[in-house]
């Protein structure tokens, strides 16, 4: 993944490891995964208000805080971005987006 997505997802670990008074990603870890859920949730809505427009810098201004938010949320659910890498790379390898019917490249 890009290095700017790991070296945020570094900071977010950092802050949820050793906490940060003032730190918005602090105070999201501590309220807890209902509340980071709550945001997912929020900020997918606003991806998909902002995409209904013709502003593109909105839209780039809402998918990073999406992108931030489901960060936070790999976090608290311990999953790296190691691991969503691996999961992206197997699915690139695949032919066939349907779930289920997946087949490797290799057996074309």
């Amino acid at each position: 993944m890009d290095g700017n997505i790991s070296a945020l997802y570094d900071i977010i670990i950092k802050r949820k490891i050793e906490g940060g008074e003032g730190s918005y990603t602090n105070y999201l870890f501590e309220k807890g995964t209902n509340k980071i859920l709550k945001k997912v949730g929020e900020e997918c809505t606003e991806v998909i208000i902002s995409c209904k427009e013709d502003n593109k810098e909105e839209q780039i201004n809402e998918i990073c805080d999406l992108t931030y938010h489901l960060l936070v949320l790999m976090a608290q659910m311990n999953i790296s971005v190691e691991e969503v890498s691996a999961e992206l790379e197997k699915r690139r390898n695949k032919i066939n987006n349907f779930k289920g019917e997946r087949k490797p490249i290799t057996e074309v």
